[in-house]
């Protein structure tokens, strides 16, 4: 199947496929795509985890579709933020960055996003950054100023803003302090290279390179780790739509500046998102790491869907209440997959076939498929399988799902989950590991009471008490089982009865966690 997606560049949705990338068996072409990573000044928020997880949801969409992916994203270990973090830490940036370097990826695996094939850190990239630094110099398109800093010549890009569709060209020359202060040609010309000061702090990294002594700037870094790995020209470059200026635009000026060729044929841009309408910041107190949402009760398989419901191109208005909806929705699919696993593997379902319903597991698969194949259109492909689910939910309450259709309802539900991972429940370990690290930073008391309490219980502990409780009912000892029902209600846990046994569900501010029916 053709996958269309927008083209920052062109302003279009058009064809994305493979160009000139190789596997690196040397089969099938494979799709070159870099995507910026992680400052690692700090823990990641929610809207960083937007972004990711959209580039996640494209990585599955194309090996879904047989397209091999070749992923680069980087690691931005040295940069003004870092620095100044670890300075006030007193340590140097070797010794502060690896620790929200791991953060990132244990929030990363918690929302269930795939590994590039290739992540690289800038500061194990150095040479190349020099080695592009000095070809824009033999250009002319760099130079060095008198403290010994490089900065790229703007004039020399004719093209510049072509991107982000910016008009430089009331920008006077001479109107801008930074032109005195920096001592550079012009005011947009940006930092290659920054020098080192003489007073620099001891934790302040720098390198010893043919530029002189320093570190690199921010552009240059992706630029060189870029081709690196993916060569002077490739299919995909993604990212938040923060970066699209100056960052992006400063990449393809000076990477098709050194090379000649077109830096990246296609450009994908994840919005913003807002908190309750307003826009995320810690001034605001809306401001929200993954941690912060976990220790509140909430599920990282709830976040990742919530994040991923509202196509890429539109703005997010990340709620409260959408929270409690997502907890919801995954736990509708949850119980409607294992009731259909279990219904099987009990032989619940009578013989034969339901030819309709079968055919409607076919235009839900097909209709999943074609939504994300038109520029990823996350809410068209959730609402295709959560027809599917209505439908054949309706089927086996009549009585009317039968067991040759069971596979078919099962292949579109795993297509689905392919992509949107969220059927695998691994919440409560995840909570668990964020209560931990919670207390090993000292911030138990950030944690949601009820969350607390329920995780004193394990699952095996829970599923014996409701056993206890469903015995004590089967001999009509109610006042035992209403104690049992108590007993698990202070401590978090929900108990629920319905027609087809018992749920109990971890509470708190989200409601987290859902178990299947207890007979």
């Amino acid at each position: 199947m053709t996958i269309r997606l927008f083209n920052t560049m062109s302003g279009q949705v058009e064809v994305l496929a493979p160009g000139n990338q190789s596997t690196d068996d040397g089969d099938a072409p494979a799709l070159g795509m870099y995507a910026c990573g992680p400052t690692v000044y700090d823990y990641g928020h929610i809207g960083n985890f937007r972004t990711f997880l959209h580039v996640d949801l494209l990585r599955r969409f194309l090996k879904q579709q047989g397209i091999a992916v070749r992923h680069v994203m980087n690691i931005t270990d040295v940069d003004d933020k870092i620095i100044r973090n670890a300075v006030a830490a007193g340590v140097p940036i070797s010794a502060y960055t690896p620790r929200y370097e791991k953060a990132f990826f244990e929030d990363m695996d918690a929302l269930n996003c795939e590994r590039p094939e290739f992540v690289p850190r800038a500061t194990e990239n150095i040479p190349e950054m020099t080695a592009l630094i000095e070809q824009l110099a033999a250009k002319d398109l760099a130079y060095k100023v008198e403290d010994g800093s490089w900065y790229f010549r703007i004039a020399g890009f004719p093209e510049y803003g072509k991107l982000s569709k910016k008009d430089f060209a009331g920008i006077q020359d001479g109107a801008r302090v930074q032109v005195d202060e920096y001592e550079k040609d012009a005011a947009r010309d940006f930092a290659l290279w920054k020098a080192a000061k003489a007073t620099a702090d001891p934790n302040e990294m720098q390198w010893q390179t043919p530029l002189g002594p320093g570190r690199p700037g921010w552009h240059i870094e992706c630029s060189a780790m870029a081709t690196k790995f993916l060569g002077q020209s490739f299919d995909l470059h993604a990212g938040g739509e923060d970066l699209m200026f100056p960052h992006h635009e400063n990449e393809i000026a000076q990477s098709e500046s050194a090379s000649g060729k077109t830096f990246a044929r296609h450009w994908m841009h994840v919005r913003f998102l807002l908190v309750e309408g307003r826009k995320m910041s810690k001034s605001e107190g809306n401001f929200f790491t993954l941690r912060d949402l976990l220790l509140r009760g909430y599920k990282a398989s709830a976040i990742r869907f919530l994040l991923l419901s509202v196509p890429y191109r539109h703005q997010l208005n990340f709620t409260f209440d959408g929270l409690l909806e997502s907890t919801s929705a995954v736990d509708r699919l949850r119980t409607f997959h294992q009731r259909l696993l279990e219904g099987q593997a009990a032989g619940k379902w009578p013989s034969g076939a339901n030819p309709e319903l079968q055919q409607q597991a076919c235009n839900a698969a097909a209709a999943f498929t074609a939504a994300l194949a038109e520029d990823l259109n996350t809410a068209e492909a959730r609402a295709a399988i959560f027809d599917l689910v209505r439908l054949a939910n309706a089927a086996a309450d009549a009585g009317t799902l039968h067991a040759d259709d069971v596979p078919a309802v099962l292949d579109t539900l795993t297509r689905f989950d392919q992509i949107f991972a969220v059927l695998e429940d691994r919440d409560e370990a995840i909570t668990r590991a964020a209560l931990k690290w919670a207390e090993q930073e000292g911030r138990l008391e950030e944690a949601n009471a009820d969350l607390r309490a329920s995780l004193a219980l394990s699952d095996a502990e829970i599923d014996a008490m409701v056993e206890e409780r469903n015995q004590a009912r089967r001999t009509r000892n109610f006042a035992r089982g209403d104690a049992i029902r108590k007993e698990l209600a202070d401590k978090g846990v929900l108990i629920e009865d319905s027609k087809e046994g018992v749920r109990w569900k971890r509470t708190g501010t989200s409601r987290t966690g859902a178990h299947a029916p207890r007979p």
